[in-house]
């Protein structure tokens, strides 16, 4: 990546790892919106604490008059944007989050990964 700020006469690129993701809370939106629309679900359910669906959630609970049920993965306090339009909300405990991870290691056609420090 480009530096902001590189030194006189230094580099002018980084390499980095970056690992934000890509769209997935408008993914979530969208076909949660598309979804209820549609009348595929009864209840919808999301694992998430990001407020960032709140609108979705809203539109859904509203505009179709559906349940949208937050199971917050995270340790922090629940998002309260999120408590105030859900249908509602459960903590997932950190031994259940834990149980239905993958293994530390695996290994695939193109070879041996981990997962993540932060996600143990």
């Amino acid at each position: 990546m480009l530096l902001a700020e590189p030194p006189p006469g230094g580099p002018r690129f980084a390499r980095v790892t970056k690992t934000e993701e890509k769209s997935s809370d408008v993914n979530i939106a969208a076909h949660l919106i598309h979804d209820a629309h549609k009348g595929f679900f009864d209840v919808a359910v999301l694992v998430t604490n990001d407020s960032d669906l709140m609108e979705p959630i809203k539109i859904v609970r509203r505009e179709v008059g559906l349940q949208v049920g937050i199971l917050n993965p995270h340790e922090q306090t629940p998002s309260q944007m999120l408590l105030k339009h859900a249908s509602f909300m459960k903590q997932i405990r950190h031994g259940v989050l834990a149980a239905s991870q993958f293994p530390h290691v695996l290994k695939d056609e193109k070879g041996v990964f981990h997962k993540p420090k932060a996600w143990s």
